[in-house]
């Protein structure tokens, strides 16, 4: 479990990320960004932990992908179509969303982060950590020896 100080640290890193994707790409686009949530799913299998994350229409370079304190980090904007940009009373329905997003898994086994990785296909996109053997918990038997005297 993650400690007050831990957690406003992982919360500065967000914010932080959030203001660096703020420069990165400016909203002069005419539409306002919102807040868009990518659905994503989680697995286990054993030797290591995958999660796939539904972002279609986002480029590789608008994703980062941390891995610090236990957690994994995942932010990235996706920005709204070409389409999207005009006067927005022509529409008859818009559906699509579209803005910053940040989610955050707490991974609840030891992991070896140096060796994660990502890779992003037809709108997909698939992160792997592999798990390494845990350390604590582990039974280890002291063998009492008698001493002389």
């Amino acid at each position: 479990m993650l400690s007050f100080p831990e957690l406003n640290e992982l919360s500065d890193d967000v914010r932080r990320i959030f203001e660096e994707l703020d420069r990165a790409h400016p909203s002069d686009r005419g539409v306002a960004a919102g807040i868009y949530t990518p659905l994503l799913d989680v697995v286990d299998t054993g030797a290591s932990i995958e999660v796939f994350v539904d972002v279609p229409g986002v480029a590789p370079d608008a994703i980062r992908v941390h891995v610090k304190n236990g957690s994994l980090i995942i932010v990235g904007e996706k920005l709204p179509a070409e389409t999207d940009s005009r006067d927005p009373a022509s529409f008859h329905l818009i559906e699509r969303g579209f803005g910053r997003f940040a989610r955050v898994i707490r991974l609840a086994v030891a992991v070896d982060a140096g060796k994660a990785c990502a890779t992003l296909s037809a709108g997909q996109l698939r992160i792997s950590v592999p798990r390494i053997a845990e350390r604590r918990g582990r039974e280890i038997v002291v063998t009492v020896t008698p001493t002389a005297g």
